[in-house]
């Protein structure tokens, strides 16, 4: 195993949090993990500060360093009345970190989002089809890789979709918070993705993190990276109202028309983890052995306060 010194700019996160929990029972290793308030990735000095503080610290030891920047403006209906907010954290701050890596000759691994595509495909998305985002924030964070990707820094993306975890609100929280609250709910069956478990994730991110802080990153600079398989959401709450052992029955199926939202979701946003196989990277298991895992090792974290 590579002994990594890893610096985490959105540390505090759902995705932030699970790579600091597992880089912290590592021996040897050494993570910096700060959340918004301890560094601010939209400004510019703040992010070469930081990231030339963290490469000489790296260079004091033996470990090899890599930033994963996991920082991001996710809020999908706030950023359309925000857009300037969302370029800011998805496309400004992404270019500032991409060029300070690239002056400090640190690699970077940036996680991105299957928003970036239309969701109107009939099969899962390859990192290399054309892409359409239909919201602000898809459409910033498309602007962020590419930006990431034009920095001239060794730069990979790392798209994901319907991350769930311990920390920070999710549709697992919500779906726990709302069976606490209702006898019955609607959830919509017709759009369908991949859930994806944070801890998960970070070990993906980790393990690719690996071959690209010691120069052997894969020549494919966009990957997919989900737990694998693809449900609807309506399956997907049932799945976790079994899981918390409540009656799944008390999820009804609706349609997207039956409950609109201020922005539109993808109807299909599932990504094809082929180019991270061909990487040679270990897929991720299956999405409801993951959601299994997830509520069976922190419970608590799932249920409301």
């Amino acid at each position: 195993m590579t002994r990594l010194a890893v610096l985490v700019p959105g540390g505090k996160g759902q995705v932030g949090s699970e790579l600091s929990a597992i880089l912290a029972s590592r021996r040897g290793t050494l993570v910096h993990a700060p959340g918004s308030a301890e560094l601010d990735i939209t400004d510019r000095e703040e992010v070469r500060d930081a990231v030339e503080a963290f490469a000489e610290a790296a260079r004091d030891t033996d470990l090899h360093p890599v930033v994963i920047n996991t920082a991001a403006y996710t809020a999908v209906d706030a950023a359309e009345s925000d857009p300037d907010g969302a370029h800011q954290v998805n496309v400004a701050g992404p270019a500032a970190l991409a060029e300070a890596c690239r002056d400090s000759d640190l690699p970077l691994l940036h996680v991105s989002t299957d928003y970036v595509f239309p969701g109107d495909a009939d099969r899962p998305y390859e990192p290399t089809d054309d892409t359409g985002p239909r919201t602000v924030y898809g459409r910033t964070k498309l602007d962020g890789e590419q930006a990431v990707l034009d920095s001239g820094a060794r730069a990979w993306i790392v798209r994901t979709a319907w991350v769930y975890g311990a920390h920070g609100g999710n549709f697992v929280k919500t779906m726990a918070r709302l069976a606490a609250q209702r006898d019955e709910l609607s959830v919509v069956d017709d759009q369908i993705g991949s859930p994806t478990w944070a801890a998960d994730l970070a070990a993906g991110l980790l393990e690719l993190a690996e071959p690209v802080a010691t120069g052997l990153g894969p020549s494919q600079r966009v990957l997919h990276c989900t737990n694998t398989g693809s449900t609807s959401w309506f399956e997907f709450a049932r799945a976790i109202f079994t899981e918390l052992g409540l009656d799944p029955r008390r999820v009804n199926p609706c349609t997207t028309a039956d409950y609109p939202t201020k922005t539109p979701r993808p109807a299909y946003s599932v990504l094809s983890g082929d180019a991270w196989h061909d990487a040679g990277l270990t897929p991720l298991r299956p999405w409801h052995e993951a959601l299994h895992q997830a509520l069976t090792t922190n419970p608590e974290a799932f249920h409301p306060g």
